[in-house]
């Protein structure tokens, strides 16, 4: 496992994520017809062309999960017993095929679950960057998480 526990995770820690990714028009495609969103924007070019855009905007949708999905491997890899939840999410500047993400996260809030002593609830704050510095999409994100069994047998 390369995720960390818990009780491993600090406030106001923030991950700067190594892996960066560019979205491709294949990566949009996918998203919108597995999840049967029909709209025209992500998916008609000629359509597109017409829009504020001038071209066809990445799903909304593939976007958070790309941003959540950046921030796995280094927080929550194996030692995530499921989310609870995603709040505040926003996309405050549109993604395009061919712009590369990045991805930050913040630790903002842990706490010990009061129904399972050998797991915690981690709230990150996770914000995708493109290539020119802007943010992209941001939300906070409720883990339910692992304790490391040295801290239970402790407890």
């Amino acid at each position: 496992m390369a995720g960390l526990y818990f009780d491993d995770f600090q406030i106001g820690h923030v991950f700067k994520h190594a892996t960066t990714r560019t979205v491709t028009e294949a990566d949009n495609l996918l998203a919108t017809v597995l999840s049967m969103n029909p709209q025209p924007l992500h998916l008609d070019a000629e359509f597109a062309a017409k829009t504020e855009f001038k071209r066809p905007l990445v799903n909304s949708m593939f976007t958070l999960a790309l941003v959540v999905g950046l921030s796995v491997h280094e927080t929550t890899l194996g030692t995530t017993i499921g989310n609870l939840g995603m709040k505040e999410v926003n996309f405050p500047k549109p993604v395009f095929a061919g712009d590369t993400l990045r991805v930050e996260t913040t630790v903002i809030d842990k706490r010990v679950s009061r129904s399972r002593p050998n797991a915690g609830i981690v709230e990150f704050e996770h914000h995708g960057i493109n290539q020119r510095g802007e943010i992209v999409c941001s939300c906070r994100r409720l883990a339910f998480m692992k304790r490391a069994e040295t801290a239970v047998a402790d407890a």
